[in-house]
């Protein structure tokens, strides 16, 4: 699709505590679990999977004080080039996510990410990289939405496309939909679920809502979990490509997985429907194992 391939990635990193319980969770009571303290976050999990699939790739975060080198040392064995800084006084975010079957309850302190500058990703970082991927996270937790649109602005100033995974329906809800569509215009390419297609759209058929969105945004990847993914670029007919079946471990990370299968794909051929496919491929890949990153 085009010679430049570094993809810059921004926004949360974040200490994962997954609990998985070995039969019915009991109220009350305790419930055999495996647990695993794992690195996460939706961006940092996105740019280590691109980083394992090969793909040139810069990841910019923020983290509490003292953690930062532990962090980018994760990200390096990866293939990521980390670019993280620590906050005075905010700890590093931190989610815990009990897993049941394919639905997960999470419990989430977003810590320093919510203070990290868009400002961070510098002129520099951009200049002839392919793609910025951005997560909603990063506006839901900023006062002012400025510096997050000025940052979108920049990167197609300089030539670079956009993607945006909106991260979250229900933060969605509390922002605004209106006023989180009008933040992210300008993005290229778009990962929302089906919950947050319907948040953003008002609609609930999958194919109607990929459709409404590309009058908004040039490319469309509706995620459904084990229905699959409908793939829809502006001025086509969304198309629904499989899920690959596998046995499910794990969902936490899927969907970065998929973002990252997707754009890795998308980068070499420019061909949507087989990024989809391929994406599917590596969120398969990501739901067989304990933890949203991949295993090294």
């Amino acid at each position: 699709m085009t010679d430049r391939q570094r993809v810059v990635v921004a926004g949360d990193v974040i200490d994962d505590v997954l609990a998985v319980p070995i039969g019915a969770i009991r109220t009350d009571t305790d419930t055999p679990s495996s647990i695993r303290f794992t690195p996460g976050g939706s961006a940092a999990n996105t740019a280590s999977w691109l980083g394992v699939l090969g793909t040139p790739v810069d990841f910019v975060g923020l983290v509490g004080n003292g953690d930062a080198p532990r962090h980018e040392v994760r990200l390096r064995e990866a293939g990521v080039t980390p670019h993280i800084g620590m906050h005075p006084s905010l700890p590093t975010g931190t989610i815990v996510v009990i897993v049941d079957g394919e639905h997960r309850t999470m419990f989430t302190e977003r810590g320093a990410n919510a203070a990290l500058d868009p400002a961070a990703v510098t002129d520099e970082l951009l200049a002839g990289a392919a793609v910025l991927h951005l997560t909603g996270y990063t506006l839901f937790g900023a006062d002012d939405a400025a510096p997050f649109v000025d940052l979108v602005r920049r990167a197609r100033a300089a030539g670079v496309h956009v993607s945006i995974d909106p991260g979250s329906a229900g933060f969605i809800s509390d922002y605004g939909v209106q006023r989180f569509l009008a933040d992210i215009a300008g993005a290229d390419v778009v990962f929302p679920n089906l919950e947050e297609g319907v948040v953003l759209t008002g609609l609930d058929d999958p194919r109607r809502i990929a459709s409404a969105l590309t009058e908004r945004f040039e490319t469309v990847a509706l995620t459904l979990d084990a229905g699959g993914v409908v793939v829809a670029t502006r001025g086509s007919h969304p198309v629904l490509v499989e899920a690959v079946v596998t046995s499910i471990v794990d969902p936490t990370g899927a969907g970065d997985a998929f973002s990252a299968g997707f754009l890795s794909e998308w980068l070499r051929s420019g061909d949507a429907l087989l990024a989809g496919a391929v994406g599917a491929d590596v969120a398969a890949r990501a739901i067989r194992t304990i933890g949203a990153r991949p295993v090294l």
